[in-house]
């Protein structure tokens, strides 16, 4: 059978992804930003994979850092609180100024507005891939902090009417909506 070659870039939609704040900290320095790639890996023990743009601030410190936390938003989040995180550069702003946050166990940041929960891990791999690079890390802490329905990026498209950051490994699915 031949495989066609020609990509059509809307079956891509059709994976299921959540919404996510990444955050890390490193000398003094917290930044934290909007994810779509992030999965549990194992279960024994717990691990989970982010994927970052090697542009971004975010990738900078979580390189030197070795420690991230992702904050899984729920469905009423505004668009103003996805935009603070996703459309705007910590090179610029402090991003947790404007929110309420505290620290994990390890040190790094948890942002708590519109959170249901929250996983702190240490990183014990990184591949890189093009753009990105995709972080490993083990699962260290991890809180439930209320019930809720998660954020899906089909909700944050369809719904809320959201788009990709350039930086973002679905920017190029914006021109196909």
């Amino acid at each position: 059978m031949e495989m066609e070659s020609e990509i059509d870039v809307k079956a891509l939609f059709n994976l299921t992804y959540g919404m996510y704040i990444i955050s890390t900290e490193w000398e003094g320095k917290k930044n934290g930003q909007i994810a779509n790639s992030v999965m549990q890996v194992t279960a024994t023990p717990n691990t989970v994979a982010v994927c970052l743009n090697k542009d971004n601030l975010t990738w900078e410190l979580l390189r030197n850092s070795g420690k991230f936390t992702v904050t899984v938003l729920e469905e009423e989040v505004p668009m103003t609180f996805i935009g603070n995180f996703g459309f705007k550069s910590g090179r610029d702003i402090d991003k947790f100024a404007s929110c309420a946050w505290k620290s994990a166990p390890g040190g790094t940041p948890v942002v708590l507005d519109y959170a249901l929960s929250w996983i702190e891990a240490k990183v014990f791999n990184r591949v890189d891939v093009y753009t990105h690079s995709v972080f490993f890390g083990e699962v260290v802490a991890s809180s439930c902090l209320k019930q809720g329905c998660p954020l899906t990026y089909a909700n944050y498209h369809l719904v809320k009417k959201g788009k990709s950051p350039k930086s973002a490994p679905t920017y190029n699915l914006n021109a196909v909506k």
